[in-house]
């Protein structure tokens, strides 16, 4: 991006409901298409980049993520609250600063964090499924929280991704992993029985998280063990462990960059 000389660092929150994911696609609504639009017309031309921390796929949302805008020009903090009085209200900047041409948006993060926000039991109000997911029935959440100590180190996590040409590998590293009580659990719309899977790392493979949550779930439920779970974690088979959950219930929660 030498072309463009000035660049800033934005923090973003979204709702992904009604969003074909963040990366721009000709035809659909996206994430960085709605950007776009936005600085397009602030800006009054389109002689600028976009580029994001992490591609979240559709219906994915976003507590706290960051794109970079690379400019010819420089501008003022004043960019920050025009862009949130014209975007929708499902999108919103929290800070703008700027940062060294030598700031690599990709390589530079430290780790991310993922939330997936699920609930059994009766189900609850249908305004609360914005981002979390019903299941039925009653799972066993200590074997849960069991299964998600499994995660934490590095392993080969080809039976909980969508195999693809995008990558040939699938070691990564998680950091953290735990399921809890949901923070706001009984209180407005979200249920008593109210659950959040947390978990951190460097880097995950499509859809990874969703069906790292499948297998908790299945775990949980008696359809797998936690033998079948630890074995996968050290498979060569390329098939996926379950059927990966909706994605609704999944947000980038943060992510950190290196000092």
């Amino acid at each position: 991006m030498q072309n463009r000389p000035f660049t800033y660092l934005f923090s973003i929150q979204y709702l992904g409901l009604r969003y074909h994911g963040w990366q721009k696609q000709p035809g659909v609504k996206t994430i960085q298409g709605t950007l776009e639009k936005a600085f397009r017309y602030i800006l009054g031309h389109e002689d600028f980049t976009i580029l994001g921390a992490s591609r979240t796929d559709s219906g994915v949302s976003c507590n706290h993520g960051a794109f970079e805008l690379f400019l010819k020009h420089e501008i003022s903090h004043e960019l920050l609250h025009q862009a949130n009085g014209y975007l929708p209200s499902d999108i919103r900047l929290l800070e703008m600063i700027p940062v060294p041409l030598d700031f690599n948006i990709i390589q530079d993060i430290a780790w991310k964090e993922y939330q997936y926000h699920f609930a059994f039991g009766e189900k609850f109000h249908p305004f609360a499924a914005g981002n979390m997911v019903f299941f039925q029935g009653t799972p066993d959440f200590e074997l849960m929280k069991s299964g998600a100590k499994l995660f934490v180190g590095k392993h080969d996590f080809r039976r909980f991704c969508s195999i693809d040409k995008l990558t040939d590998d699938y070691v990564r590293e998680v950091l953290e992993s735990d399921v809890c009580n949901h923070s706001q659990s009984g209180k407005g719309l979200i249920p008593e029985k109210a659950f959040t899977f947390s978990v951190k790392g460097k880097g995950f493979l499509r859809y990874q998280v969703r069906i790292m949550v499948a297998a908790l779930m299945d775990l949980g439920l008696g359809k797998i063990s936690l033998d079948n779970l630890k074995n996968a974690l050290d498979s060569d088979k390329t098939s996926p462990i379950s059927v990966a959950v909706p994605a609704n219930g999944l947000v980038l929660e943060r992510l950190e960059f290196k000092k």
